[in-house]
């Protein structure tokens, strides 16, 4: 269930909200944290707000590392305005090696751009603590659930 490249900017189009407000923020996160706690999962769960951290949750087993992850992810969304995933798919595509610093930037699944719809970008949705691709299924899982419940 690998989502190709034309998969991941259909969700980019797709993935959008009316609004996202610091309520937004709020319940988006918490529907990340409630699936991730049905489905047992250890995952590190953050929203940025522009450069302002809105949701933060680490869920038993994960680590500071996470928050790492999250951090670097979230920078490549910031610098490319796509999904971190995306970004990295394109490279590999290429053949070629995401070149960024990575002390500063990964190019690995889990983290989305919060985009409102006729705006842009307004923020971050990311996860950390799982295998990349399914880091970036339960952010865009959740985003589309997000959507279709409010």
């Amino acid at each position: 269930m690998t989502p190709d490249i034309a998969e991941l900017e259909r969700q980019h189009r797709e993935l959008q909200l009316p609004t996202a407000d610091l309520d937004d923020a709020w319940r988006l996160g918490s529907l990340i944290v409630a699936e991730a706690r049905q489905r047992g999962l250890a995952v590190t769960v953050d929203i940025q707000h522009g450069e302002q951290q809105v949701f933060h949750a680490a869920l038993p087993g994960t680590s500071a590392d996470n928050d790492d992850w999250i951090r670097r992810k979230a920078a490549v969304v910031r610098r490319f305005g796509e999904a971190s995933y995306l970004v990295g798919e394109r490279y590999r595509a290429k053949g070629r090696a995401f070149d960024l610093d990575p002390t500063r930037y990964a190019a690995h699944g889990g983290s989305f751009p919060l985009l409102v719809r006729g705006t842009g970008m307004v923020g971050t949705v990311t996860v950390s603590g799982l295998p990349q691709v399914e880091d970036h299924l339960l952010v865009t899982a959740c985003l589309a659930r997000y959507l279709t419940e409010r």
